[in-house]
């Protein structure tokens, strides 16, 4: 039997403190997976503790949101609203390493440049940004910055969007099957749970709530909408999904969210 490192037995020891200890390193993977947060977890990690940390994808998103909420309220002294928007999008996309944007643009060039599942995978693959992810990463932050301008208030935006764009990867993770026999994303996939799952949505929930009461509710029920239909859509090009395609959901739940919250709700009163 082989010694282990005194992370590891923490991680699995029993009662409160074990359990306290495990979730925390779970919210701390889950922010340095989805950011570029300083990895303070340097060991190898566990396949169980990845699929634990889908938990806190939703609230390393509202964590984003609070920082992109700070921002725009600094920015918003010094500078002109269209000028803080495009210093926002660009801060947010740094820090997230653009994991997201680069799997949107991937899932672009796949989904639309190939003719079967296997060439749509040799094309996700490819470092290379073809004419679909190019056209799809330019309209994507277009619209995003629209948005961003358009907006009176964008601290409610700031919070939910990045929220739901993180819940939506959990959701799409746990309920539709892995494409590739093996990578991060299958093992995250293989060991995340439905329990993951709601954790994740009760996050959400309660961010939207906070944020917009009843309004909020709604714009989760659209983002899942969009969850849904684009990992049913991947899934019939792919037989299934990938890392891309949860980045690319990520993203496109994002501006579902934005766009959400620039249309007018006069009907809905």
């Amino acid at each position: 039997m082989t010694r282990q490192d005194p992370p590891t037995q923490r991680a699995r020891a029993h009662g409160p403190l074990g359990w306290l200890y495990r979730e925390v390193s779970a919210l701390v993977i889950s922010m340095q997976f989805l950011t570029l947060a300083p990895p303070l977890i340097r060991r190898r990690l566990e396949l169980e503790e990845l699929g634990r940390a889908v938990g806190y994808f939703a609230l390393s998103g509202a964590v984003l949101g609070g920082l992109l909420a700070g921002l725009n309220a600094l920015l918003g002294r010094f500078l002109p609203g269209g000028v803080a928007a495009a210093l926002l999008l660009a801060i947010w996309v740094f820090v997230t390493g653009a994991l997201h944007l680069d799997g949107f643009l991937d899932s672009c060039d796949g989904l639309w440049g190939g003719h079967t599942p296997e060439d749509r995978l040799r094309i996700m693959r490819d470092e290379r940004v073809g004419a679909y992810g190019l056209a799809g990463g330019v309209l994507l932050l277009l619209l995003e910055y629209a948005a961003l301008v358009s907006l009176a208030d964008r601290m409610p935006a700031l919070l939910l969007a990045p929220t739901l764009g993180r819940w939506s990867m959990s959701l799409a993770m746990v309920a539709f099957p892995y494409a590739r026999p093996q990578g991060l994303g299958r093992a995250m996939k293989d060991h995340a749970t439905w329990g993951r799952v709601a954790l994740a949505t009760a996050v959400a929930l309660l961010v939207a709530w906070v944020v917009l009461r009843w309004r909020g509710l709604i714009v989760v029920a659209v983002a899942g909408m969009v969850t849904w239909g684009g990992a049913r859509y991947a899934q019939r090009r792919l037989l299934g999904l990938t890392g891309d395609i949860y980045g690319a959901i990520c993203v496109l739940v994002e501006l579902t969210t934005l766009l959400a919250l620039t249309a007018s709700w006069g009907v809905l009163l």
